[in-house]
Order: C-alpha cells, then sequence, then structure tokens
C-alpha cells in the first residue's frame, strides 16, 4: 500500500518541499511506493518553489483512511495534523521541533528528531549518497526548503550542518545562494491576493501559554510594510479567527528579514501584557518592535508569558 507523506496544517516550505524529498527516496531509493501530500495550501514562497524546480502540487487532504500507512515530516503535534492520525498507520516521523506527544502507533516506529532548523537537513543526512543521485528538483526543493527555514541563515535557529548541506546543494545546483534567496523571500512577501483571515492563519500554529490557548501567526517578509499598512484590517480580524479556532487570542509577528526584526501587532490589553511580560518591552500603541526576533521556535515560543 502507498504510503502517505505529509506535515503540518497551514503548510510552509519544509512542510511542502521536504514531504516531496522523503516521498521520492522512498519510492526510488528505498523500493516503498509513496506520495507527498499536503493538509493544507501551500503559502505563497512554497507555492513559488514548486513552480521554480517544477514540482507538481501534491494533493490536498483533510482526512485519513483508517489503516493508511503515513510517514509525518516536519512536525510530531498531533494538534497540527488531521484528527484521523490516530486511525492511520502512523510509520515514521521526521523532525526538528520539540517532541510534543500525544500521538499513539500500533507498534514501534522510526522516529528522528534532531536539533536542526530544517526538516529537509535531517533527511540530506538520512539519504546518505542516495542524495547525489537525486532528481535536480528534490535537491532544489531541499535547497529552498533550508533557505527558507533558515531566512539565509540569518534565523538564530540555523546550524552550521544547516549551512554546510545547503552549501553543497547550492553548489550542486549550480545556485547563487544570495539571488536564489532574494527571489523566494519576494514570492513570500508577495501577500496581496490573500484576505485578512487567510494572513492569519498562513504560517500559524496554536500553543498553551499559562493555560490560556494562542494562535502565534509569523509572517515573514522582506516588505514588511505592505503587511502593516493593512494592520487595522488585520487587528480587525483577529477576534473572528481566534473564535473561529477556538483560542483566546491571534498574536501576529511580522518578521522583517532583511531588519531582523519583529513587529507584534497589539490590539487589547491582552496582547499588550503578553507583549511587556513575554519580551520586557514597554507598549505604548497598537504595534511594537521585537529588535532582532525572527525565530517562532526559539524566541516566540519560549518567551511568551501571559
Amino acid at each position: 500500500m502507498t504510503h502517505l507523506v505529509l506535515g503540518h496544517f497551514s503548510p510552509d516550505t519544509d512542510s511542502t518541499g521536504s514531504p516531496i524529498a522523503w516521498a521520492w527516496y522512498m519510492s526510488e531509493v528505498q523500493g516503498t511506493p509513496a506520495r507527498a501530500v499536503l493538509t493544507g495550501q501551500p503559502n505563497t514562497e512554497a507555492a513559488w518553489m514548486l513552480g521554480r524546480w517544477g514540482l507538481d502540487m501534491p494533493e490536498v487532504i483533510s482526512e485519513l483512511a483508517p489503516g493508511q500507512p503515513v510517514v509525518v515530516v516536519d512536525t510530531n503535534n498531533p494538534a497540527e495534523l488531521p484528527a484521523s492520525i490516530a486511525q492511520a498507520d502512523l510509520r515514521q516521523i521526521i523532525d526538528h521541533h520539540k517532541l510534543v506527544g500525544g500521538l499513539e502507533t500500533a507498534a514501534p516506529i522510526d522516529i528522528t528528531i534532531r536539533p536542526l532548523a530544517c526538516t529537509a537537513t535531517i533527511m540530506a543526512d538520512l539519504m546518505g549518497q542516495a542524495l547525489s543521485s537525486a532528481p535536480e528538483g528534490i535537491k532544489g526543493a531541499m535547497l529552498t526548503c533550508i533557505l527558507s527555514d533558515t531566512l539565509e541563515f540569518r534565523s538564530p535557529t540555523t546550524t552550521d550542518h544547516d549551512r554546510a548541506v545547503a552549501e553543497r546543494l547550492a553548489d550542486d545546483l549550480g545556485v547563487d545562494i544570495p539571488s536564489f534567496a532574494a527571489d523566494m523571500f519576494a514570492a513570500k512577501s508577495d501577500v496581496s491576493s490573500f484576505s485578512e483571515a487567510e494572513l492569519l492563519r498562513m504560517d500559524s500554529k496554536e500553543y498553551e501559554v499559562g493555560g490560556t490557548k494562542f494562535r502565534v501567526s509569523v509572517l515573514e517578509t522582506t516588505s514588511p510594510a505592505a503587511i502593516l499598512d493593512r494592520k487595522a484590517a488585520l487587528m480587525e480580524a483577529m477576534p473572528a479567527v481566534a473564535a473561529e479556532d477556538g483560542v483566546a487570542q491571534v498574536l501576529l509577528f511580522v518578521v522583517d528579514i532583511l531588519a531582523e526584526e519583529a513587529t507584534l501587532l497589539v490590539p487589547n490589553a491582552l496582547v499588550k501584557s503578553v507583549a511587556e511580560a513575554s519580551f520586557g518591552v514597554p507598549v505604548t500603541g497598537d504595534q511594537v518592535v521585537l529588535p532582532g526576533v525572527m525565530s517562532r521556535k526559539k524566541q516566540i515560543i519560549p518567551s511568551l508569558k501571559v
């Protein structure tokens, strides 16, 4: 039976490209039929990656059939996966996030979780010499994933190993990393066609802090003004998104990739108190700039307090 390889809801570049790369490895190297699928529409950068490397858009699914063999990548959190994952046959997890717990399997499975910036970096290690024979599209997707998750090595999650793997892939592909990353980030920054609700959910994850549930959304861009110009509409949309998603509040961080800082929108007293308690900054208006803050995983989530 064909294995499905999938990542988290609101798929970013890593949760789009890594399932494609691992499905190739399983099918072509390991001899196990596998197919990449997505659990939502990919963001603009991920869609650009598919076009840039001539990759087919994976099918978007919302449910898994009972007993369906599944490989989960770029998450180990059941809240970021279809509820039917509990009835599927989970065979493997490849991830670079902290272990959350909650997934249950019928038998022991293969789990690889490593403190690297990107799932694709882990996959490059697991593939070993087989990666050298991968098609250009697979190598290109993996390079794009690493540059996306590391923000072209600006993110504090970046390790020397992430950089080395990316540079090796770029050399194999004849790609100049700075110019390639500039094209990636330009694609990521073009969010003009998305509604406010779609932007609030585009790259977001749910977290509970001190008994309060938040949707923590991060928009990484080289053109922050294009998003901040919509600040009033974004804040107006937050209560409806929070209510629909069963959280108390949406926290939206607009990350300026080039300036290496984040702007947090502050629509109410709750977010004001969270900002001041978490980041030690005074808040006097409806937004606050957080210098050096670029990573949800390493800087934002560990800092959150209510």
